[in-house]
């Protein structure tokens, strides 16, 4: 990974502050991202309180995959470049957690740049206050590796599809324990079933992705969306780390897709980027009610902060940060402005 000051020292960024936004319940725009970032995607909070965003370009391909970071105050910093795959030449960073070693995990999905024949990693960039010291590849053979999520000893990626040519269509999630991470990277065509711990269908000609966003909760429960079904399903473990039980909490209700997730720490509440329904919900994981926090049209072009196929979110504060992935297709048109959208957290 290799940093670029002198770009960022010239590039015109406008920055809204989240403290901004008022009373009002509508979205507004939290930063405007450069061209170098006209495809944000994951979301998570760091422990310095900087939102960490993975940029993985594809609307625009001239411009290198990388992570940025957003200070509290607002200020887009800089974390530099993904390497590319040594086949492939590309890299797509989507979903990215901190372990507790204080690095960052990311997936390198590869199927986004055409790449479905096992190409995808997770990889690992090594922190030092906010600034890379290298990539490690962790994990290799996935097909399309998605969200991350950090819990426990163990790092846990979803797989938006296991066969692309079933109908209907596997997806699931892998597990791995930190612990092996040692010596040459796990591959998963060789060991996969080993690490597979949920594995669920998708019935939809139409959005023909499964599972996408990933947390857990408090408790340790996990939650994880299945795009195409709009569903968000719940998985508990037992002491032995098998799972013990599953249920859907929450389906439709005005949800058209379930894309990334957040967990609330203390509500536990389950806040959802709807990408097909432009919308951002919130999911009472008790009574799986679905209230819609904010829906609007399709192709907005995310002007004034409006959602332009949102992604992820990320919780800070008394706000909802919403990733604006803008990817052409089924009635969208990529276009500037960039943007991380803000929400009041209700």
């Amino acid at each position: 990974m290799k940093s670029n000051t002198i770009w960022w020292l010239l590039a015109a960024i406008m920055v809204i502050g989240a403290g901004g936004c008022g009373p009002g319940i509508e979205p507004r725009i939290a930063v405007l991202l450069p061209d170098a970032c006209n495809t944000p995607d994951g979301m998570v909070l760091g422990a310095d309180g900087f939102i960490y965003l993975s940029c993985p370009n594809f609307n625009d391909p001239s411009y290198a995959p990388r992570i940025v970071r957003l200070s509290p105050d607002g200020q887009l910093v800089d974390v530099g470049e993904l390497p590319g795959h040594p086949e492939t030449g590309k890299a797509g960073p989507l979903g990215l957690d901190f372990g507790p070693d204080g690095h960052l995990y990311v997936a390198d999905n590869q199927s986004m740049w055409g790449f479905h024949d096992h190409k995808s990693r997770l990889l690992r960039i090594r922190m030092n206050q906010g600034r890379p010291e290298g990539v490690e590849v962790l994990v290799t053979g996935f097909i399309q590796a998605n969200a991350v999520a950090c819990h426990g000893d163990s790092v846990y990626v979803t797989e938006s599809s296991l066969d692309l040519s079933a109908d209907p269509m596997p997806s699931g999630v892998y597990r791995f324990r930190f612990s092996e991470f040692q010596g040459e990277p796990i591959d998963l065509t060789r060991a996969a079933a080993e690490h597979l711990v949920v594995k669920f269908h998708t019935d939809n000609p139409d959005w023909r992705i499964g599972a996408n966003g990933l947390g857990f909760d408090e408790q340790g429960n996990m939650y994880v969306c299945n795009f195409g079904e709009a569903s968000l399903l719940r998985f508990r473990f037992g002491l032995d780390g098998n799972v013990v039980s599953h249920e859907v909490v929450a389906r439709g209700q005005g949800m058209e897709s379930t894309d990334g997730l957040k967990v609330h720490p203390r509500t536990g509440a389950v806040y959802i980027a709807d990408y097909v329904g432009n919308a951002v919900h919130k999911v009472d994981p008790r009574t799986g009610q679905v209230t819609t926090l904010w829906k609007n049209e399709t192709n907005s072009g995310g002007l004034g902060g409006l959602l332009d196929r949102p992604s992820e979110v990320c919780l800070r504060g008394n706000w909802i940060y919403v990733a604006n992935i803008d990817l052409p297709g089924q009635g969208n048109e990529y276009d500037a402005p960039h943007t991380l959208s803000v929400l009041p957290l209700r």
